[in-house]
């Protein structure tokens, strides 16, 4: 077919990958589908060029749009449920050796994680769809702790619906202009990955200083 996503997106290939466009100019929604499962296993890829991109070539006519939807939240409830295997596999056991031979981490961390993801984990698995990074890694400890499957489907399906019509329509509606939703989400990936690094840098102050800090409950 000729391609709209490959000629229009010529001036912006810096943003989308060149196998991004082949995929969905050969498979059309499912190829897009295929790209989110993708980014789903590999959050680096980006999934706010993907899915505005998709959402203009169905603004075009290359794509249907309601199958655009589908797909894609159909791959991203794949990717997610691959990653919620990895975490099953893991297991509890294996985690907690890990967390134990790390520095600065003590088992007792991983026991209130555990006891926060009891408390907040359908919470946690259904707004965590629509944060960039998390919004894949969220998946390993649904899966670690063994959350119920149909629920786990359910809120990640739910969660994924939203966050790919929000961009695909942004695309969509935006048309050639598409790329305009990307700055936008990029401002929103930086302020979420600046928290989690002040996080991280507290979490790591409250370690050093706070006393017996060297102290590993067994």
């Amino acid at each position: 077919m000729e391609s709209v996503i490959v000629s229009s997106a010529a001036g912006v290939e810096s943003s989308a990958p060149g196998w991004i466009n082949s995929l969905m100019d050969t498979l059309g929604a499912p190829g897009a589908g295929i790209a989110i499962a993708l980014e789903n296993l590999f959050p680096p890829l980006p999934s706010e060029v993907i899915l505005p991109l998709a959402g203009f070539a169905a603004s075009s006519g290359q794509m249907n749009l309601i199958a655009v939807l589908i797909w894609t939240t159909a791959g991203s409830v794949i990717g997610a449920l691959a990653l919620y295997g990895v975490g099953a596999m893991l297991g509890r056991d294996r985690t907690v050796a890990i967390a134990a031979k790390l520095p600065l981490l003590k088992v007792a961390d991983i026991e209130r994680t555990e006891a926060w993801f009891a408390k907040h984990g359908a919470k946690a698995v259904f707004f965590g769809r629509m944060i960039p990074i998390f919004r894949s890694l969220i998946s390993v400890p649904a899966g670690v702790e063994r959350m119920s499957v149909p629920l786990f489907l359910g809120l990640t399906t739910l969660g994924s619906a939203i966050w790919n019509t929000i961009f695909v329509l942004a695309g969509y509606l935006l048309g050639e202009n598409w790329e305009d939703v990307t700055g936008y989400v990029s401002t929103y990936s930086k302020v979420v990955l600046v928290a989690a690094a002040l996080g991280v840098v507290a979490f790591v102050l409250v370690r050093l200083f706070k006393p017996g800090a060297g102290a590993r409950r067994k």
